[in-house]
């Protein structure tokens, strides 16, 4: 055992943070820490880490044991160079392996079973089994593994202290893992992590001998790693097997029984009390009578189960569907300065899409969303009647002066007041939220004011740049139902992989400058990135978009091929048909503004009925291409 804890409580200023905490921590387990901002997820940890003291209760720890913390912003400084910094953690193994050479240098000066050499040689065997025992050979091989894997494959001898804040906490989460405690304890360890690394570090962490105990939001990950989860709320610690998505059955299992054993008690006591009521006064009863008040005040309750807190609720609506064809982009070229992002990218995305874009930090996602809204490139070409929202990860649209009801009031001055506080409060801002200044919000607040700023946009066109940065579990999964249930079309970049399970049906990576669209689940993508040989034997191959968009796959005859290509040859006519249709509308429209043409009524009203004649073609162009596809 290397952690336990027995009815520990805390508190501060008077008020109990954790109240009777109780759980053992073994050797080699992996543990999930979760609850709600502020139920004391952190407090727990410095508790265990020796930086604050239980009040009552008992905390035990094995004696000189090794544990590694990585906090959620935890790099360090350093003027050492990447790798120098490294090896820093194997300077015992170094010193062995210098010595063992000087030994074997002496030897082979020292004359053969004289007593120095016999010294030597018992010298020699003593650090042979030492560096054999830690695998010192090997430490260079540890390092580049860890390094690589983390993604500094490239800055082996950058400085330390010229690097980011992320690239801080991801070098100290390398040194930790080289350091191999006893017990590693994690603080949300997939922040500042692209997929390729989040991949690394999953297969890394399942092979890691330790114990684990990490505080996380991304749910992937606490069911990859994961084995048990202590649970905190109100208070109070509870323990459940299995992974993330276990626990959401055993607590809903959990919270239904204890509801139902209390109903059951609560139901069994006034029966109970009504007997002793209508009979404590009658002589021929009141024995019984007695004896029951008696069993009741005897009684042990069960407690009320305490309900977590209701989670932010969100709806996204529109008024006017879009067309089809909602998006169509051919050949984009995105460059920040001088660096190319993408190279001749084309996609598209059709009416009811949920497309998800991944791709390592730094390839252009956010870029990508950015010029898109923007929508001034000409490779760009959105279809008709959409209507963009658009959600910004940074929430540069909120004004950090205003108060909370003025941000979102002051954008519908026409709304009661009592219909904004209601949208705020669905979103999880309470009345003592409203007057707050948008700068003083913490994170997770502002991200559920920027939400509904972004709902109230109803947009039939969702673009959404990190959504679920900030938001506490229910916060993400109550986000998560809103936009399953949206019938508009979606973009968004994630790095929350359940997120994109729970949401995508298309997968655009960004990669060495290319955009390829995958059609399927994120399953069926990752499977494929995983195993490429074996996917395309099962599953449709990725393929970089055209200008005619479709998905790839095994047909099981000729005459089933021979269809597809004649619906294929359909839609191109008819897109040709549109954008002729389209044009010569354009025109029209133009030309009724022309002074000589309204002064013409034969010609005007020729005009008018050859636009009726459009409108009427394109509906029913519209119509089929819908069907087709």
């Amino acid at each position: 055992m290397l952690i336990s804890s027995e009815n520990m409580s805390f508190g501060f200023l008077g008020e109990t943070l954790l109240e009777s905490v109780s759980f053992a921590l073994n050797e080699g387990e992996r543990v999930g820490l979760i609850g709600a901002n502020g139920e004391g997820k952190t407090t727990l940890i410095r508790l265990i880490l020796g930086e604050l003291e239980h009040e009552s209760g008992t905390l035990f720890k094995k004696n000189g044991i090794r544990i590694g913390y990585l906090a959620q912003n935890g790099g360090y400084d350093s003027e050492k160079e990447v790798y120098e910094e490294m090896q820093s953690v194997f300077e015992s193994d170094i010193r062995d392996l210098a010595a063992l050479r000087e030994v074997e240098k002496q030897i082979s000066q020292t004359q053969e079973n004289s007593p120095q050499y016999r010294v030597l040689s018992a010298r020699y065997e003593t650090l042979n089994k030492r560096i054999a025992a830690r695998d010192s050979y090997h430490f260079d091989v540890r390092i580049r593994t860890v390094l690589n894997g983390m993604g500094f494959e490239n800055v082996y001898h950058q400085r330390i202290s010229t690097m980011s804040g992320g690239e801080k906490t991801r070098l100290k989460l390398c040194r930790l893992l080289l350091e191999e405690p006893e017990l590693l304890i994690l603080d949300e360890p997939t922040n500042h992590l692209d997929m390729k690394t989040l991949f690394w570090l999953e297969e890394y962490l399942s092979a890691f001998k330790g114990a684990i105990l990490t505080v996380s939001h991304d749910r992937y990950f606490l069911d990859k790693i994961v084995t048990q989860i202590y649970e905190i709320e109100h208070k109070k610690l509870s323990v459940f097997k299995g992974n993330y998505s276990k626990y959401k059955i055993l607590k809903a299992e959990k919270v239904a029984r204890l509801t139902k054993e209390y109903e059951k008690q609560q139901e069994e006591r006034a029966h109970m009390q009504d007997y002793v009521d209508r009979n404590l006064v009658r002589a021929s009863t009141t024995k019984m009578a007695q004896s029951r008040r008696k069993a009741l005040e005897k009684m042990e309750l069960i407690e009320k189960p305490l309900l977590p807190p209701p989670p932010p609720r969100f709806s996204f609506t529109f008024n006017e569907k879009s067309y089809e064809k909602v998006l169509e982009v051919d050949g984009l070229r995105l460059a920040v300065g001088e660096k190319v992002l993408l190279e001749n990218a084309s996609f598209s995305l059709t009416r009811g899409e949920k497309c998800a874009v991944v791709g390592d930090n730094g390839t252009g996602k956010s870029t990508l969303v950015k010029e898109l809204v923007k929508n001034k490139n000409q490779a760009i070409k959105f279809g008709r009647f959409v209507k963009i929202a658009c959600y910004d990860q940074e929430n540069a649209n909120l004004d950090p002066e205003n108060t909370v009801l003025y941000e979102l009031w002051g954008r519908h001055v026409s709304w009661d007041q009592t219909r904004v506080r209601s949208i705020l409060a669905a979103a999880g801002l309470g009345a003592e939220d409203m007057d707050k200044k948008v700068r003083l919000l913490s994170g997770g607040e502002r991200a559920k004011l920027a939400l509904a700023v972004f709902e109230c946009e109803h947009g039939n066109t969702l673009f959404l740049d990190e959504p679920t940065n900030h938001l506490d579990l229910p916060a993400r999964e109550s986000l998560e139902e809103a936009l399953r249930a949206f019938d508009g079309t979606l973009l968004f970049v994630s790095h929350d992989r359940y997120f994109i399970r729970a949401l995508a049906g298309k997968i655009l990576e960004l990669e060495n400058g290319q955009a390829t669209c995958f059609t399927g689940s994120y399953d069926e993508f990752t499977a494929y990135k995983n195993n490429a040989q074996k996917t395309v034997e099962r599953n449709p191959a990725p393929v970089v978009s055209t200008k005619t968009e479709q998905k790839t796959g095994n047909y099981r005859s000729k005459e089933e091929r021979a269809a597809d290509a004649r619906k294929r040859t359909r839609v191109n006519q008819i897109e040709k048909e549109i954008n002729a249709l389209e044009s010569e509308e354009s025109e029209l429209n133009a030309s009724l503004a022309d002074p000589e043409v309204t002064a013409n009524f034969p010609l005007l009203t020729e005009k008018c009925n050859r636009l009726e004649e459009i409108k009427t073609l394109l509906d029913e162009l519209y119509n089929e291409y819908e069907a087709l596809l």
